[in-house]
């Protein structure tokens, strides 16, 4: 723990921030990130400024000049080690190849584990790994952390709208402690116990999410006055820039890009929609896909071609794909695409985040990232495994000193 009272941590796979910004929410002080693509680095500085952040390939962190690099960014002591290697080699929408090569990025994360040793890690993916080639890259990670010295590792199975997050997400989260600590306890059994204290009553809809949200969009790169509302939802209040609520305070939205901006609504953009296009759409009625329309329309083929959002249920799964075709992300009332605001909204981030780059770039960021409401979740988890496993080891230590001070007893009579 630092000097701050923080405890401390690593971001490998970095992204634009999501799940870092749940992790500083969680109590975290992010000592370094690391991140490849310059684009989603672009966002991440933006709106993290004070976050030591390394571009480059995650293969050469910790490889060359290792002591320096150690003592430059103070990773002597470093509780966590969080990150979500990319996925689209497992993914369900992916390329699912087996000789895929980011299906071993895993490998360089348990690499800097090792290197680091933290008191616990925290390993994002896709569920579709636990399965591809009957659990095969499931059985290898957890072989692979054993044999670093985690065998305490395990897995749990998250959905993020059970968090807050308005939308339909699933994901696996790898977890694991170091042997050396010997915590005797279940480790996926109080994870998942620590989880349970974070879950919402109940699923935020899409309409929960957006419905505060102005009708009219702007060119990309330009901003909109802030919308007033008189009527807003638990969540809106956590994602607008005038509310303070749960962890999203002002505060936290105002160390993010927003800072040094004015108060306005930015990323309020879409892709232009050809005329044909708007047509098609106008004709889905709220949650309905593509083989609800007209035969004459569409043949029915490829269902989720065109699906509009239903106002009064949780989005489906927000993915990075949205940048080169929106058409699965029709706005539950208007006819049109749903903006980068929206998408990020249904990702929850709140609107002090802002996205830097091109409207393509913003839209595969979102996509990308891990919801920060879920990683606010993961984050608290993780911190109470992390509080617990301390209490054993102060436990087990005043057990030893009482057993050193106890007077030697003779069995002389």
């Amino acid at each position: 723990m630092n000097t701050n009272g923080l405890r401390s941590a690593v971001s490998l796979f970095s992204g634009c921030g999501g799940f870092c910004d749940g992790i500083e929410m969680a109590g975290f002080d992010v000592h370094a990130s690391v991140e490849l693509d310059k684009f989603a680095a672009e966002t991440y500085r933006f709106n993290f400024p004070k976050t030591p952040l390394i571009q480059g390939d995650v293969c050469d962190f910790l490889t060359k000049s290792r002591e320096e690099t150690i003592k430059k960014y103070r990773l002597q002591s470093i509780d966590l080690v969080f990150g979500g290697p990319p996925c689209q080699g497992y993914s369900q929408i992916g390329t699912r190849d087996l000789l895929d090569v980011r299906n071993v990025l895993y490998k360089e994360f348990s690499r800097i584990v090792n290197t680091l040793r933290p008191k616990l890690f925290l390993m994002e993916n896709v569920p579709n790994l636990l399965l591809m080639n009957k659990g095969q890259f499931r059985d290898e990670i957890l072989r692979e952390f054993a044999r670093i010295g985690y065998s305490n590792a395990t897995f749990v199975k998250v959905t993020a709208a059970d968090f807050g997050v308005a939308q339909v997400r699933q994901r696996v989260v790898f977890l694991g402690t170091r042997d050396e600590d010997e915590i005797p306890v279940d480790l996926r059994q109080a994870f998942e116990a620590a989880l349970e204290e974070f879950r919402v009553p109940r699923h935020y809809t899409v309409d929960e999410a957006l419905s505060d949200l102005p009708d009219g969009v702007v060119p990309s790169g330009q901003s909109l006055a802030y919308p007033a509302s008189r009527t807003l939802s638990a969540l809106q209040k956590m994602m607008r820039l005038d509310f303070s609520k749960g962890a999203y305070t002002k505060a936290v939205k105002n160390a993010r890009g927003i800072g040094g901006l004015p108060r306005m609504l930015y990323n309020h953009h879409t892709k232009e929609i050809q005329a044909r296009r708007a047509h098609l759409i106008s004709m889905l009625k709220p949650g309905c896909k593509a083989d609800s329309l007209p035969k004459n329309i569409w043949n029915g083929a490829r269902p989720e071609k065109w699906r509009r959002l239903h106002p009064e249920a949780p989005s489906y799964t927000i993915l990075a794909q949205m940048h080169r075709d929106l058409s699965e992300w029709v706005h539950p009332h208007l006819n049109r695409w749903i903006t980068v605001r929206e998408a990020a909204r249904l990702q929850s981030f709140h609107d002090g985040f802002v996205f830097q780059g091109s409207e393509w770039q913003q839209l595969k960021q979102i996509g990308n990232a891990v919801p920060p409401m879920l990683a606010l979740a993961l984050g608290r988890a993780a911190s109470a495994v992390l509080q617990t496993s301390g209490q054993i080891k102060t436990k087990r230590k005043r057990g030893i000193m009482i057993q050193r001070r106890l007077p030697t007893m003779s069995l002389a009579t």
